[in-house]
C-alpha cells in the first residue's frame, strides 16, 4: 500500500488551478489555429486571431485567459492501492483551490447558497468527483468552468424509441440556442446513457478529453464527426458573428442505460476550454 499525504494533493491542486487558468490546453490551441487557417470570413479570422493572441499573452504574462475563472471542477482518480494520510482529503482539495485562486489573483465567483447569493470569497467549495481505479497513483484534473457557457447546457430524457436524428436535432438546437452568449467557437461535451445525473456527469467529463481523440466506438466516433460538421454549418461562427467555426470539437462519452430510457446531456464550453492535470 502506497501512502500519499494530503499536503501533496493540496499543493498539486493549487498548481493545476493556476496552470488551467493561465495556459490554454494544447489541443484547444491547436484546434483554434486550424480553424484560423481554414476560416474565410474576414471578421471571423480577426476574432480567432485575437483569441489565439490572448491565449499566448495569458501564458507569457501569467494572467487569466478569461475574466470568468469559473467554478473549479475537480475529477480525481484514486488508485485502490493508495492510502491517503495526514488529514481530510476533501479539505485538502478545497484548500488547494482556495490557495490557487488567491495566489493567482483569480476572480472568486462562488456563492455559498444558490438563492441567498453571498460570495464565499474563496472560490470554494469546488465540485468534486472521485473514482476508485486500479493502481497506486492519484490522478487529478481541474477545470475552471465558466458559466457563460455552462448556463447554456441542457439535458433531455428521450424515450428509448428516439432515433439518432432526434438526438442530433436536440444537440444541434442546443448549440444554436447558446448563440453568442456561450462565446463560440465552442467545445461540446455529450453524455449518453446511465441515469439523469450520470448523463450530465459524462457530458462534463467529456470536456476533459483531447479534441483530437475520437470515441473508440465506431458509430459514436462517426456521430462526433457528423455533429462537428452540422454544428459548424449553422454559420454562427466565432463569437456568434458568422463564420465556418462554431465548434472546435465534439466529445461523446456513453454508459449503459435502462430499457425504458435514453438520457442525453450536452455540456457546452467556450473557446477557453481550460483544464490541467497532475499525477501523484
Amino acid at each position: 500500500m502506497r501512502e500519499i499525504d494530503v499536503s501533496k494533493i493540496r499543493d498539486a491542486v493549487t498548481e493545476i488551478c493556476l496552470k488551467a487558468n493561465f495556459e490554454l490546453r494544447k489541443d484547444v490551441l491547436k484546434a483554434l489555429n486550424l480553424a484560423f487557417r481554414k476560416e474565410t470570413n474576414p471578421r471571423a479570422r480577426n476574432i480567432l486571431k485575437a483569441i489565439i493572441e490572448n491565449a499566448k499573452l495569458a501564458k507569457r504574462k501569467r494572467l487569466a485567459i478569461c475574466q470568468d475563472t469559473g467554478m473549479a471542477v475537480v475529477f480525481m482518480e484514486i488508485g485502490q492501492d493508495v492510502a491517503i494520510v495526514g488529514g481530510d482529503l476533501q479539505e485538502a482539495i478545497e484548500a488547494g483551490v482556495e490557495k490557487g485562486y488567491r495566489k493567482g489573483y483569480l476572480r472568486r465567483s462562488v456563492v455559498g447558497d444558490p438563492l441567498a447569493r453571498d460570495n464565499t470569497n474563496t472560490n470554494t467549495p469546488a465540485v468534486i468527483f472521485m473514482d476508485i481505479v486500479k493502481g497506486d497513483k492519484i490522478r487529478l484534473a481541474v477545470s475552471p468552468k465558466g458559466f457563460g457557457s455552462e448556463n447554456k447546457s441542457a439535458i433531455k430524457m428521450f424515450k428509448p424509441t428516439a432515433s439518432v436524428s432526434d438526438v442530433k436535432k436536440f444537440l444541434i438546437d442546443a448549440v444554436s440556442a447558446a448563440g453568442a452568449d456561450a462565446c463560440p467557437p465552442l467545445v461540446i461535451g455529450i453524455g449518453m446513457g446511465g441515469t439523469f445525473e450520470k448523463a450530465a456527469y459524462l457530458a462534463k467529463k467529456a470536456l476533459f478529453r483531447p479534441l483530437d481523440l475520437r470515441n473508440p466506438k465506431r458509430h459514436l466516433a462517426r456521430l462526433e464527426k457528423e455533429l462537428v460538421k452540422e454544428m459548424n454549418s449553422t454559420g454562427l461562427g466565432p463569437m456568434g458573428l458568422g463564420g465556418r467555426t462554431t465548434v472546435l470539437g465534439v466529445n461523446i462519452l456513453e454508459y449503459p442505460t435502462h430499457i425504458a430510457g435514453l438520457p442525453v446531456a450536452v455540456n457546452i464550453s467556450c473557446h477557453a476550454t481550460r483544464s490541467a492535470e497532475a499525477v501523484l
